[in-house]
């Protein structure tokens, strides 16, 4: 079994229960939920929405691979209403309506979401492909996921940074609302 840390976060609907239902689904398929942050009302990060996200830190055990942890994640995101862009940056959209694809839904790179999950850590391990990097790349720079880190792993040492998750939290500039609920 490998240790993996994942952000669970929605800003749409009713965000407590999607994150309920996520939790549960994860369970299901794929691993057992050791440890789980308190839930924290937070500011959209790297856009802006008038509704604030509900964003909780989980540990897990689990047995899968990352690339199958991550296919396993986001089939649980799209089961519950999860619309994700084909490219991460937003860099691929069409310039205009009359370029779109027929029938293809495309949203920003960063915007409202029904849940998203990501992968946070995977172990001490080092994960780096066309689909997926682990560490999370920007964790170290977002409030939202080192506050609720904190609260369950503060020793947790980032392996690339090596520094604890409570080092990182002291010296993250970040100044985006976080709010215990």
């Amino acid at each position: 079994m490998t240790e993996v840390f994942l952000l669970l976060g929605s800003n749409r609907g009713e965000r407590e229960m999607f994150i309920s239902r996520a939790l549960e689904m994860i369970e299901t398929r794929v691993g057992k939920v050791r440890m789980k942050s308190g839930l924290y009302e937070t500011d959209p990060w790297g856009f802006t929405d008038a509704v604030a996200f509900l964003n909780q830190v989980v540990e897990i055990d689990t047995m899968l691979e990352p690339e199958n942890l991550l296919e396993q994640l986001l089939a649980i995101e799209v089961k519950l209403g999860r619309i994700r862009p084909f490219d991460g940056c937003g860099c691929s959209f069409p310039a205009s309506p009359a370029e779109a694809e027929p029938g293809i839904i495309k949203a920003p790179a960063y915007a409202g979401r029904t849940i998203d999950i990501d992968i946070l850590f995977y172990g001490p391990r080092l994960v780096f492909t066309d689909r997926l990097m682990i560490p999370h790349p920007r964790l170290h720079e977002r409030s939202f996921t080192l506050i609720p880190m904190n609260e369950i792993a503060p020793e947790f040492v980032h392996p690339l940074l090596k520094k604890t998750i409570s080092v990182l939290l002291k010296e993250c500039r970040d100044q985006a609302g976080v709010r215990a609920i």
